[in-house]
């Protein structure tokens, strides 16, 4: 990360780490759309769900930051819409 200093750590919980698991699985699949510039890691820790945003200049890291967040906040809505993820057998 040395050559992007602008990060943003979020941790957000959820119910389960199924619920948890299952918004990272389909916020992952939206790439940066400069990925030399906006690097976003996204990963599980019980029950939250943990992204990690670095990026070379602080405009590109609030726009980034900005539009996870509105997908998030797509996500968490739908979970709480529909129910949480069943258990995996």
């Amino acid at each position: 990360m040395e050559d992007k200093p602008f990060t943003f750590t979020t941790s957000v919980p959820y119910a389960t780490a199924a619920d948890a698991g299952a918004v990272c699985a389909t916020l992952a699949v939206d790439n940066e759309l400069q990925p030399d510039k906006v690097t976003k890691t996204c990963h599980v820790d019980g029950v939250n769900l943990v992204a990690v945003f670095a990026a070379t200049e602080p405009r590109l890291l609030r726009a980034a930051v900005a539009a996870f967040l509105d997908l998030l906040t797509l996500a968490t809505r739908t979970l709480e819409k529909f129910g949480p993820v069943p258990p995996s057998a």
